[in-house]
C-alpha cells in the first residue's frame, strides 16, 4: 500500500476543518438593509424582527451561534455590487439578508448567483429575483412585486371601475406593481387610461396629481412605500382628489406609515400579505413579543424579517448547520409550511411565498382586514429556469 502523499494530508485536513467550521463555528449572517433615507424604518423593522426569531431561537440557527455583520445599503443600486462584496469577500459571511429596494435586491441576487452565498430577500419584490435570476441559493420571504398588483387588480374591477390612472415611482418595484395590477384589471375588463410616474425617490406629486384631476379617472392604483408614501397620502389628500377619486395601493403605502399619514390615510384600501387585525393565536403572539422586545408595534417589514429567520433556520436544520449543503437547504425549505404571523404558507419551486393576499381597510393607525383578496396566490415566476 502506497503511502499517502503530504500535501494530499494536508489538503484532506484542510477540507475536514472547513467542513467543520461551516457547520460549527459561528454562522455569519450579513444583513445588508438601508439604516438611513427613505427606507431606514423598513429596514430596522425587517432587523427586529429576524433578531426577534433568533433570540426565541437561543441565539442560534441550525445549532450554530448567530453573529451578525451589518452594511447600510443606502438604497442605492451604485453601491451594492461593492457592498455586498465587502460581506462576502472582506467579512466571510455565510448567508446574506437583504433587501428593501428592489435594484439593490438585484445586484445582491446577480452576486450571490455567482458565489453560490446564500441569499434570503426579506422585502425587494423585483420579480426577476425569483423569475429569470432565480437559483438553488436564493429565496424570498415577502412577495414579489407582481403578487399585491395582481390581487388589487381583481378587487377593482370587482368594485366596478372601469378606467384607472397608476402613479409610482419609476423603478422596478413600482413598474412591476403596476404590470400586476393591470394584468388582472385589463383581463376583467378594465383600462388603465393612463400610467404615471417619477423618478426614484422624487417626491414633488403636484404636477401629477394636476394630471389626475384632469383625467377624471373612476380610480387611482399607486405603489409608493416609506417616505413617499407618507407624502403621496397627503399630497393626494390636500388636492381635494380623495373624497371624489378612490385611492387604492398595494399594502407599502400605509404600512408604517400610519402614525405619519395621520386622517388622511383613514379608509384607504390596500392590498398585502399581511394585515394588522388577524387575531390568530400565532399572530398575536408574535405582536406582543415584538412590542415587549423593541417597544414598537410590528408591521409587514417585521414579519418578513422574522420569516427570513424562520426560513434560514428550517435549513439549517436540516443539514446540522452546514452552510454548504445548498441544495439540502433548498429542498428543506421547498418542503416546508412556513409557520408564518401573516398566516401558513408555502415556497413556490422558485422561492418565492404562496401565500393568502389580504384586502385591508385604514382605521385610525391600524390596516384591518377586510377579506381574502386572493388565495394562495403564487407568483408566474415568468423566466425562472430551476
Amino acid at each position: 500500500m502506497k503511502p499517502i502523499p503530504t500535501a494530499a494530508l494536508l489538503a484532506a485536513a484542510l477540507a475536514s476543518s472547513l467542513a467543520q467550521a461551516q457547520s460549527t463555528g459561528k454562522l455569519k449572517v450579513g444583513l445588508m438593509l438601508p439604516a438611513t433615507g427613505t427606507f431606514a424604518a423598513l429596514g430596522t423593522a425587517i432587523e427586529n424582527g429576524f433578531r426577534l426569531h433568533v433570540t426565541e431561537q437561543g441565539g442560534k440557527l441550525g445549532g450554530r451561534e448567530v453573529e451578525f455583520v451589518k452594511v447600510d445599503d443606502e438604497s442605492d443600486p451604485a453601491k451594492a455590487t461593492d457592498n455586498v462584496n465587502k460581506l462576502i469577500k472582506r467579512d466571510n459571511v455565510d448567508v446574506l439578508v437583504g433587501t428593501v429596494h428592489s435594484g439593490v435586491a438585484m445586484a445582491m441576487a446577480k452576486v450571490a448567483k455567482e458565489t453560490g452565498t446564500l441569499l434570503i430577500v426579506p422585502n425587494a419584490g423585483a420579480d426577476a429575483v425569483t423569475g429569470p435570476m432565480c437559483a438553488p441559493n436564493i429565496f424570498r420571504s415577502s412577495f414579489s412585486n407582481w403578487q399585491p398588483g395582481y390581487a388589487m387588480g381583481e378587487v377593482v374591477a370587482k368594485k366596478g371601475h372601469k378606467k384607472v390612472v397608476t402613479i409610482t415611482w419609476k423603478y422596478a418595484a413600482g413598474d412591476e406593481s403596476v404590470r400586476g395590477f393591470k394584468e388582472a384589471f385589463e383581463k376583467a375588463g378594465g383600462q388603465v387610461v393612463k400610467e404615471l410616474s417619477l423618478p426614484f425617490p422624487n417626491v414633488e406629486f403636484q404636477a401629477l396629481l394636476t394630471e389626475i384631476a384632469a383625467a377624471k379617472p373612476d380610480a387611482v392604483y399607486t405603489f409608493f412605500a416609506g417616505g413617499g408614501a407618507v407624502k403621496f397620502v397627503k399630497d393626494y389628500a390636500a388636492a381635494g382628489l380623495k373624497k371624489n377619486i378612490p385611492l387604492y395601493g398595494a399594502g407599502f403605502l400605509t404600512d408604517g406609515t400610519l402614525e405619519a399619514q395621520g386622517a388622511d390615510a383613514d379608509g384607504l384600501l390596500t392590498t398585502l400579505h399581511y394585515a394588522d387585525s388577524l387575531g390568530t393565536p400565532r399572530d398575536n403572539a408574535f405582536r406582543l413579543a415584538y412590542a415587549k422586545s423593541f417597544k414598537l408595534q410590528p408591521d409587514v417589514y417585521a414579519v418578513q424579517g422574522y420569516d427570513a429567520a424562520q426560513m434560514l433556520g428550517i435549513g439549517l436544520a436540516a443539514v446540522k448547520g452546514d452552510t454548504g449543503k445548498k441544495a439540502e437547504i433548498a429542498a428543506a425549505i421547498e418542503k416546508a409550511k412556513i409557520d408564518s404571523p401573516r398566516g401558513a404558507f408555502s415556497v413556490s419551486r422558485s422561492h418565492n411565498p404562496v401565500q393568502d393576499i389580504y384586502l385591508r381597510q385604514v382605521s385610525g393607525k391600524e390596516n384591518k382586514l377586510v377579506s381574502v383578496a386572493s388565495k394562495s396566490l403564487a407568483d408566474p415566476a415568468r423566466g425562472c429556469k430551476l
